[in-house]
């Protein structure tokens, strides 16, 4: 049994884009690489480099291998271990979904040394199952902005890119959140209105994209679900939102769990994110930020 070198990269990802939580995502043009030779002894080596890199444990309790040796073993092949060098660029705990990107990039690498045993459908539900929710993984597996959602029990998914410029301008303060804090502040139950109000929202937002109406985009990433129970947690969140709508973004949301907010425009993205980051400074939040594109491949071997 002879292994061979994979090399797989995945992008990072954005997540709920306000009003579509867990249902919505988009892929961004940041990128974790991830390069896996399978081993048939019981020995493990993982090299990380770039960001977060100190903070990701190089042994058995490491995500990526994780995600690995659950393929391997439904597959019920024979390797017991493997040399794993990851490169990371998509910040750690920052809402930008560098868990979904480990988990994307473990599973397709192993089943591509595996000859792609599972189908891309098969790899989906798997990594939906040990993310816990499907709107960051899709995006990193398709590409594009993705829904979600399990109808009749089953896992489906729509990835699109919208025929107008769209650019995403992410200002990533200086402090980790973890997606379970970021969770524990939510409502369980949510009045009617509010409701309502997401389901308009949203359906507004993809109408807006298939349809190629940037302009009604103002005002339709706007959230009652999640949002405003995660805003003491972010200092400064809805000082960022109106200095990014000031410099004429279409909306500004909270980036997945956070704490990264995202402003979607398509123009001025550099003046939007200074004046994200100073707005940010003002609340003693240390930031800096990038402007994406969306990514239009997903996960791909190279």
């Amino acid at each position: 049994m002879s292994s061979k070198t994979v090399k797989v990269k995945v992008p990072g990802t954005t997540a709920n884009c306000g009003p579509g939580f867990d249902v919505m995502g988009i892929a961004c043009s940041i990128y974790n690489e991830l390069e896996l030779t399978l081993l048939e002894e019981n020995k493990l080596i993982i090299e990380i480099y770039g960001d977060g890199a100190e903070n990701i444990p190089k042994d058995s309790k490491n995500m990526v291998w994780r995600c690995i040796k659950q393929l391997l073993d439904k597959a019920g092949a024979n390797y017991k271990g493997a040399h794993i060098k990851m490169t990371n660029n998509v910040p750690l705990s920052r809402g930008l979904g560098s868990s979904a990107t480990a988990i994307v990039a473990g599973l397709v690498a192993a089943n591509a040394c595996l000859d792609n045993k599972y189908s891309v459908q098969e790899i989906f539900e798997m990594a939906t199952k040990i993310e816990g929710h499907p709107d960051n993984v899709a995006p990193a597996l398709f590409g594009g902005i993705t829904i979600s959602a399990f109808l009749d029990g089953k896992l489906k998914h729509i990835s699109f890119v919208p025929e107008f410029p769209l650019k995403m301008v992410v200002a990533i303060p200086d402090f980790y959140l973890s997606t379970k804090k970021a969770r524990s502040v939510l409502k369980q139950n949510v009045p009617l209105k509010d409701a309502i109000f997401n389901i308009g929202h949203i359906a507004m937002i993809i109408g807006a994209f298939s349809q190629s109406k940037p302009d009604i985009l103002k005002g339709a990433f706007d959230d009652r679900l999640h949002q405003p129970y995660r805003a003491d947690l972010i200092p400064g969140m809805y000082d960022v939102f109106e200095a990014a709508d000031k410099n004429g973004a279409l909306g500004t949301v909270l980036s997945g769990a956070g704490p990264t907010l995202i402003a979607y425009t398509a123009e001025n993205g550099e003046a939007i994110g200074q004046a994200m980051v100073q707005a940010f400074a003002k609340h003693d939040v240390k930031a800096r930020y990038l402007v994406l594109d969306i990514d239009r491949e997903g996960a791909k071997i190279i």
